[in-house]
């Protein structure tokens, strides 16, 4: 690469590090931060950046209004490099993550063949796709206990999502996840850095972009049109009567570059939580993307998909 190049790549990468940092983000995605910032939420409008105040300001009115009157709790992070704007509300809460956490396995595997210096084998390749494009539960059972506890932890460290809980046990549903790690993950796939190849972070997200049709709702909702998406859901009843939701997402082309995260629980149906998460989304959409034609829904949920077969357990 020219030195030239590398100049601009290294400032830009360095600005956008600074920017995360100041909103509890990873300073640098291969050395966590110490202790989480104060969430943007509590000093009053949850978006901030130096660059763009005036946006930042309207997006996070937006964010607000979308979140009002939800039954539930709810946690948003969104990361726009381009804008240089970052927003969280409640961003450090833990929830169980259920199949979201399928996207972390597969870094940990990806940075697993990185280490050892191979390509992914068959198998693997196998089960990722099954994991990412369908959120098949044996496959990511297998692969979970395939990379083991100790490398899931070692890529944590590395991506500096110092807030997440791995699963008790082979439940890898129950991974405590927050919206402020969740963005540090999705940083990790959409920008260089020392955690995962360029080329591990596409296979990743070209896997997340190929997401059967029914499982593109929640972030993907509202999105600009020649935008790409790339997404991953979880969707879990807990105790017979409550939900939890979550969606994350990554945005790029036509000069865009944001990530969005919604986390979800205590809805009253599987459904609902989406609506909720749906409502942050097109705000997000909308508010960054004024002139350009939006997308609709993409999909209808089915709920067969997240079944207790070993992801948590039994009757909880």
């Amino acid at each position: 690469m020219p030195r030239g190049v590398r100049r601009t790549l290294s400032a830009t990468l360095l600005a956008g590090a600074v920017l995360l940092s100041s909103a509890g983000f990873p300073a640098n995605a291969a050395t966590p931060a110490a202790s989480a910032t104060v969430d943007a939420a509590a000093a009053g409008n949850p978006c901030k950046s130096k660059t763009n105040p005036r946006l930042a300001k309207n997006l996070g009115t937006a964010i607000r209004t979308a979140l009002r009157g939800r039954t539930g709790i709810e946690s948003v992070g969104v990361y726009d490099r381009k804008r240089k704007i970052v927003c969280t509300v409640d961003s450090a809460r833990r929830y169980d993550s259920a199949s979201v956490v399928k996207a972390t396995i597969l870094g940990a595997v990806l940075r697993r063949a990185i280490e050892q210096k191979r390509l992914l084998n068959s198998t693997e390749k196998s089960l990722a796709y099954k994991m990412i494009t369908r959120s098949d539960n044996e496959a990511a059972s297998a692969l979970w206990r395939s990379v083991g506890r100790a490398r899931m932890q070692r890529f944590l460290k590395l991506a500096g999502m110092t807030q997440t809980k791995l699963g008790p046990g082979r439940y890898w549903g129950l991974t405590q996840i927050t919206a402020r790690d969740e963005i540090k993950f999705l940083s990790v796939l959409t920008a260089r850095n020392k955690v995962l190849t360029d080329k591990a972070r596409r296979y990743e997200l070209g896997l997340m972009a190929k997401v059967v049709s029914s499982q593109r709702w929640g972030t993907p909702t509202g999105r600009p049109s020649g935008v790409s998406w790339h997404v991953k859901n979880g969707w879990l009843p807990r105790h017979g009567r409550y939900w939890r939701v979550h969606s994350i997402g990554s945005f790029s082309g036509r000069g865009e570059d944001y990530m969005i995260v919604v986390l979800t629980r205590d809805t009253p149906s599987m459904t609902y939580g989406i609506r909720t998460i749906e409502r942050v989304a097109r705000a997000v959409h909308s508010r960054l993307n004024p002139n350009k034609r939006t997308m609709t829904v993409e999909s209808v949920p089915d709920g067969s998909w997240e079944t207790s077969d070993g992801s948590v357990p039994p009757n909880r």
